[in-house]
């Protein structure tokens, strides 16, 4: 049996008409930007987040680096990331001058481990950005109370994270301002790049909006040395025709992984880690394995296809060497690197599919 990663056609066949009515719409209205579709999407996605206001961006790397442009963060400050995500979370804070202090996650879970934050504060600090890595949401309630006692903003990545809850509450809604990614593969996923910032301060989304758009207030009245990320209405359109599904999108992912938890019994697997106060989405199934890489061919070889996240920390790429970091500074992260293996987990997979992957990994 051959079972890909991801696939994205049991979606597509169900919204077939919807996603053709999005386009048709758009090429009639022959309006292209900042239009009809582009509001009505940032009303609807601001609803279904439980907040005032959403901007749509370029894509999700942008919509990070606006909210931090947005709160004024830039050269001379310093933004404490997880030392566990995906490059773009990192970027985001060198895009607009800050540095990056990285700080190990927990690795049951793979979020930023919150009692190691207040340890790398300094005078320069000037925001925290938790990132909901793979679906699952960040332990928010000491993030938080690290951020008022240190008067930091907080800013949160929940690129992989579209209507996971902590606390029955959805991520993006405990601190300042929240990025999202629409990334075709993501949850919630564009037919392109495109993405948006989320937050309950007027201000801030007037300022995400002003930024992402050549720093204008106006047509052709620039106040701020601004940048050219907006979301454009043919994406905005099929964006709107998947959000009404997205709660069902979700209960799917959480039914395969809930299988995959209760069938996988292989000691050589270290299972996902789920919090009793969170409801991940599952974006990314992830074990981990000693053996990893044996696992990956094991599960090739029987038409399986996986992916690994990320196999190499942020620290150890090649273009943040300027962080000074070498290996074995950041162990939990390189663990992580070394072990993590992410398992097929999209909408729509059969029960004959997600049991086929369960006994190939249990016979490992």
């Amino acid at each position: 049996m051959k079972i890909p990663f991801v696939t994205f056609i049991p979606l597509e066949k169900e919204l077939d008409q919807e996603i053709r009515a999005a386009f048709e719409r758009v090429y009639t209205r022959s309006w292209y930007i900042e239009g009809e579709e582009d509001k009505a999407f940032e009303k609807a996605f601001a609803e279904f987040c439980g907040v005032k206001y959403a901007v749509g961006t370029g894509n999700g790397l942008d919509a990070l680096m606006l909210a931090l442009k947005a709160l004024g963060i830039g050269p001379g400050d310093e933004v404490i990331v997880p030392s566990n995500t995906f490059i773009a979370t990192v970027l985001a804070v060198t895009y607009v001058g800050a540095v990056p202090v990285l700080v190990e996650p927990d690795i049951k879970t793979f979020n930023i481990d919150p009692s190691l934050i207040e340890e790398k504060i300094t005078p320069a600090t000037k925001a925290i950005m938790p990132v909901h890595l793979y679906g699952q949401a960040c332990d928010m309630d000491p993030i938080m109370e690290i951020a008022k006692k240190h008067g930091l903003y907080v800013v949160e990545d929940c690129a992989q994270a579209h209507g996971a809850t902590y606390k029955g509450r959805k991520v993006g809604t405990f601190g300042d301002v929240a990025g999202f990614s629409f990334y075709p593969g993501k949850n919630l996923g564009a037919l392109g790049d495109a993405g948006a910032v989320i937050t309950n301060s007027e201000e801030t989304a007037g300022l995400v909006r002003a930024y992402g758009n050549y720093g204008s207030d106006y047509k052709y009245h620039h106040v701020y040395k601004g940048n050219n990320s907006r979301l454009d209405e043919l994406q905005a359109a099929f964006l709107s025709a998947k959000l009404p599904v997205l709660d069902k999108v979700n209960e799917d992912r959480r039914r395969i992984a809930s299988i995959y938890l209760e069938g996988i019994k292989n000691e050589k697997i270290v299972l996902p880690f789920v919090r009793e106060d969170c409801v991940p989405v599952w974006h990314i199934f992830a074990v981990r394995c000693k053996e990893r890489d044996l696992l990956e061919k094991h599960l090739g070889d029987l038409g399986i296809g996986t992916n690994k996240h990320y196999p190499t920390p942020i620290h150890l790429q090649e273009c943040y060497k300027d962080l000074g970091l070498k290996e074995g500074d950041l162990r939990i992260a390189e663990e992580i690197s070394a072990t993590e293996l992410s398992l097929p987990l999209y909408y729509g997979m059969t029960d004959e599919q997600i049991q086929y992957v369960i006994d190939s990994v249990n016979s490992f």
